[in-house]
């Protein structure tokens, strides 16, 4: 009997088994079916999932008779829903195909880079560039909605240098290098360089901006000198059929008001965009030691623009204005008047742009584009003043072909900078007249469906400092629909100015013109390598990018200063190195979205043959960011930054910190009320280190390395009408 029941035993265990069969397919995608390594597979039912290897096989055992619905996906591809009968007519492995397309790669694929000229989707630039847009563009405004310094101090590699302690004077650093290296344009204009770069960053509201452009290394190549570190290129809104009116209205605990609005529609043939803004704030002094952190200011903006469509003929038009009083300094100066420490900035702003693009045929275009910069500024502390005007422009004649497998951008362009300073002070007065020309070519070549590859090569010519040529070279390689890297290259160069931030510290007082007989253009050369990995584990999507970076900037300008304090800019006999690597992970999981990024820059100078760690760079950064949005009704985000001691320019170290902010947006259909709690821990470098030395009314300024406002609250109404 027991024989016979052990018998009963084994057939049962047999004819369950015989009932368990496998799942076993190979995942290919794209025109080439390559394999799609990471695919997922789910089987519904008992939500099981399971992951294709390197040749994209995937197996899942464990499957009954009858009936099995799986869902095969893979990010950029449509997913499919597939039935299957067992046990199946065939042991070996199904081979089903993906086809491009899924929702998230469309959304991608609809961002058009513009700075590297090509205007290519991001997904196909083999030029590393990095796209600040949509969501997060509109996240970073409710932050610091009346100007970019929070936007673009955020990102992995990117660093604001504030320049002055009390007018919160800021400048750009990409990747530990000076702000005087990297270019800023609007719509691919260089329109904020030089004098008039000194306080750029803090005079762009974001409210009509479509998307912020960053190239990080040399980049000289694609608009001209200034691109050693990168470029940020600012592009506008441009008009839609539908309407968009929209207005903000912001305040701050630090007693600031930001008040904006945008409109822009198309006519038919012709379109409009107006843009206009005040911001404003009172002389704020958290660390009450009778300095502001925050100065009193008042700046009014303008911006409306035209755009006229044709059949082959387009063009816009826009004008821009911006003025602004900023004093900063002893408060009760500024409150009341009397005597004290006080800096003041009165600038006034206006700059016009003209674009023409004609369509010469069925894949060539010609574009003429135009620019003009009139900025007048006027710096004064107790004792010194600096006033100057600086007017620049910007022309430029290019040819665009595109065609099936190459895309050709050939031009030439013309700019001036003109400086004229008055006489306010016993300094000789810093004039200054440069035309540059330029020549440039660039070719992008779809080498196969795998490989990209991008060149150029531009011949500047300025005649007070001679010839510039400038190659550059970018290549992109899908190794597979998960995985994509770039390796690009280029020189750079800059002409000296004596508009850096140490002379901006410095108020420019007591600094002697640029010998234009001794000094000459530094230059730069360098090259970076990235590998991005995108993949869906599960309902986990993740995004993985990893960057190595290397720039040598060769005949640096540095400042000299005599025993008498007379200070002059000279090239150095040494050079600077920039190195380091730069980590993205993106993970988002229903409406949970995670950024995490790691930044290490190891920034040295090279003087007397002597190795120094450049100051005011942060060796190691951490960027934490996460986001909850529920669409069109909630979005909270929880962001936390580390950054590691920096070297000092008096030869101290400061002191590492975090930095941690919470926004929440409520939205509803016309409008929205958003909060920001910036700072929340209350980072200030008045809390743990000094700013200045002296007497209050006589101060010496420290470096400011760190936040001076501490924790401001701010928050208002959108409306979208």
């Amino acid at each position: 009997m027991r024989f016979l029941l052990t018998g009963i035993l084994l057939c049962c265990l047999y004819g369950a088994a015989s009932a368990q069969h496998s799942f076993k397919a190979i995942i290919r995608g794209g025109d080439d079916k390559a394999p799609l390594a990471g695919a997922t597979v789910v089987w519904q039912g008992p939500n099981k999932s399971a992951l294709a290897d390197s040749t994209g096989l995937v197996i899942i055992a464990g499957i009954p008779d009858g009936k099995q619905t799986f869902v095969i996906s893979f990010v950029g591809f449509e997913p499919q829903t597939l039935s299957y009968i067992f046990p199946l007519t065939t042991q070996a492995p199904i081979e089903i195909l993906l086809e491009g397309g899924s929702a998230a790669e469309e959304e991608e694929e609809e961002v058009v880079v513009t700075a590297t000229r090509t205007s290519r989707t991001i997904a196909n630039t083999p030029t590393r560039t990095e796209v600040i847009s949509g969501e997060e563009l509109d996240e970073k405004g409710n932050m610091k909605p009346g100007d970019i310094r929070m936007l673009l101090n955020e990102s992995t590699g990117i660093q604001t240098q504030q320049t002055s302690a009390t007018s919160f004077n800021a400048g750009i650093r990409i990747q530990g290098l000076d702000g005087r290296y990297t270019q800023l344009l609007r719509d691919g204009y260089p329109l904020y360089a030089g004098f008039s770069g000194g306080l750029s960053i803090l005079q762009i509201a974001p409210l009509d901006l479509q998307q912020v452009e960053v190239i990080k290394g040399s980049a000289s190549t694609l608009y001209g000198g200034g691109a050693i570190a990168g470029l940020v290129n600012l592009v506008s809104k441009k008009p839609k059929e539908e309407r968009e009116l929209s207005f903000m209205a912001n305040a701050t605990s630090a007693k600031g008001l930001d008040l904006s609005g945008f409109y822009s529609e198309r006519y038919g043939k012709a379109g409009l965009t107006v843009f206009a803004s005040r911001n404003s704030n009172a002389p704020f002094d958290p660390a009450d030691i009778g300095l502001t952190a925050i100065p009193k200011f008042e700046r009014y903006t303008v911006n409306p623009r035209l755009f006229l469509y044709g059949k082959k003929l387009t063009a816009d038009v826009g004008v821009t204005y911006i003025t602004e009083d900023r004093t900063g300094g002893n408060v009760n100066y500024i409150k009341h008047g009397g005597s004290g420490f006080y800096e003041r900035n009165n600038t006034d702003r206006v700059t016009t742009q003209l674009g023409v693009a004609y369509q010469a045929g069925d894949h060539s275009t010609l574009q003429f584009k135009n620019s003009y910069s009139h900025f007048k500024r006027a710096i004064e502390i107790p004792g010194y003043a600096f006033d100057a005007l600086q007017q620049s422009s910007f022309s430029e004649l290019t040819w665009n072909r595109k065609g099936e497998q190459s895309d050709w951008v050939a031009g030439a362009n013309f700019l001036t900078d003109d400086l004229q300073e008055e006489k306010r002070s016993n300094d000789p007065v810093r004039d200054y007249h440069y035309n540059t020309f330029g020549v440039f070519v660039q070719n992008a070549w779809e080498v196969s469906d795998k490989v990209v590859l991008e060149t150029g090569l531009r011949g500047d010519y300025t005649k007070a400092y001679g010839f510039e040529l400038l190659p550059r070279v970018s290549a992109m390689w899908r190794i597979s629909p998960a995985v994509t890297t770039r390796l690009g290259g280029g020189f750079g160069y800059k002409t000296p100015t004596i508009f850096t931030e140490e002379a901006e510290r410095r108020q420019f007082q007591r600094i002697l013109p640029i010998n234009e007989n001794r000094e000459r253009n530094e230059r730069s050369v360098g090259g970076n390598w990235d590998i991005n990995y995108r993949t869906r584990i599960g309902e986990v999507g993740v995004q993985f990018n990893h960057l190595f970076f290397y720039t040598r900037l060769n005949r640096p300008l540095v400042l000299i200063t005599a025993p008498s304090g007379i200070a002059a800019f000279q090239n150095s006999e040494g050079y600077i190195d920039t190195k380091g690597m730069e980590t993205n992970l993106r993970l988002s999981y229903g409406d949970f979205k995670l950024f995490l990024g790691y930044t290490y820059t190891d920034a040295n100078t090279h003087f007397l043959d002597t190795k120094a760690w450049l100051p005011l760079t942060a060796r190691h950064r951490l960027n934490n960011v996460l986001m909850y949005e529920v669409e069109e009704k909630w979005k909270l985000g929880l962001e936390a930054y580390y950054y590691s001691p920096q070297q000092l320019n008096d030869g101290t170290r400061g002191k590492s910190y975090w930095i941690t902010g919470f926004m929440a947006e409520k939205l509803w259909e016309h409008f929205s009320l958003f909060v920001n709690f910036e700072n929340f821990t209350n980072t200030r470098q008045t809390r743990f280190d000094t700013i200045y030395t002296g007497p209050i009314d006589n101060p010496v300024f420290r470096d400011i390395y760190a936040p001076v406002e501490g924790f401001v609250v701010n928050g208002g109404l959108k409306v979208r009408l």
